[in-house]
């Protein structure tokens, strides 16, 4: 395996706080997860690996050089942040094609690779419209356009499927996989350990900035499957939606939120109920799902502890 991504007892701290803690990994490629809960290091972690940050200690290689200080690199490689930071007054190929041209394509590549993009991730038919417009799902999939456009050998996605509906969510992972099976070096950053199972069964797990363990998805799966998560539905027909999903298995419970009209869920094994939810999303008008970070802290603290 030929290593693009390699970390070796790299460290991050900003003052007092330590972002990241003597990590070590080596990334081929192939689609990884990079799993843990908000605040563990997960954003910290793509932009030390994206050459963004310096490492406060150890090193950071990137396409065999160091990734901070390396612009020469950067051409091969895409990031997709997880900040929503776009240029609103910009149709959705205007912006595209923008960056495309600060990378050093014409004005006609530029076009043409823009294009290709925003139909990989099915947004023809709002190419011309303003970002400023996009929902919050069309956001996330213009990122994903921009960071693939240049055709990267190496993508950082950081919580790349957030707001997204189930349909999409569901589109843009089989993307994600098939890059991985064109020899491209993918790492997806999430809190949501469904999303990884649909690309991929190598995951790195991640925790107050320290790597917990490396490894088949299947493995961690176990341990994180003693334990219920929480998930959060918008829906334009959520009773109908809470109707079909109550007798699903391993649902610990289901609840209507009277202040915003979200379904909440506690659940184990969440297979069944994903699936449940992507089949019934035209029919419910399923908007958007969130996997919260409650339960999936207190999971990690009790890995911590064993």
């Amino acid at each position: 395996m030929t290593a693009r991504v390699v970390f070796k007892k790299a460290s991050r701290w900003y003052g007092p706080v330590m972002a990241l803690n003597d990590v070590s990994f080596e990334l081929g490629p192939g689609v990884y997860g990079l799993l843990g809960p908000n605040g563990a290091g997960k954003s910290s972690l793509l932009k030390l690996a994206s050459g963004q940050l310096r490492p406060s200690q150890g090193t950071v290689e990137l396409l065999g050089r160091p990734a901070f200080g390396s612009p020469d690199v950067f051409h091969s490689v895409g990031l997709c942040s997880d900040t929503d930071a776009l240029f609103e007054d910009f149709t959705g190929l205007q912006f595209v094609s923008a960056l495309l041209s600060l990378n050093g394509f014409d004005e006609v590549q530029a076009r043409k690779l823009a294009t290709e993009a925003i139909e990989t991730v099915d947004l023809k038919d709002a190419m011309h419209r303003k970002v400023g417009g996009y929902s919050k799902g069309m956001r996330q999939r213009i990122k994903l356009a921009q960071s693939l456009a240049h055709r990267p050998e190496v993508l950082f996605l950081d919580e790349p499927l957030t707001g997204m509906d189930p349909q999409n969510r569901k589109r843009i992972s089989d993307l994600m996989k098939r890059l991985g099976d064109d020899g491209r070096t993918v790492l997806v950053s999430t809190h949501i350990l469904h999303e990884l199972e649909q690309v991929t069964r190598r995951v790195l797990l991640i925790h107050n900035g320290r790597v917990l363990a490396e490894g088949d998805l299947g493995e961690i799966r176990d341990l994180l499957d003693r334990h219920p998560r929480s998930v959060r539905i918008k829906a334009a027909d959520t009773r109908g939606l809470a109707r079909e999903l109550v007798s699903l298995p391993d649902l610990v419970s289901l609840n209507l939120e009277d202040a915003t009209g979200h379904l909440l869920a506690e659940i184990r094994k969440p297979d069944a109920f994903f699936s449940k939810v992507q089949e019934l999303s035209a029919a419910c008008g399923v908007e958007e799902m969130w996997v919260t970070d409650e339960n999936l802290e207190s999971v990690f603290s009790y890995l911590v502890s064993k």
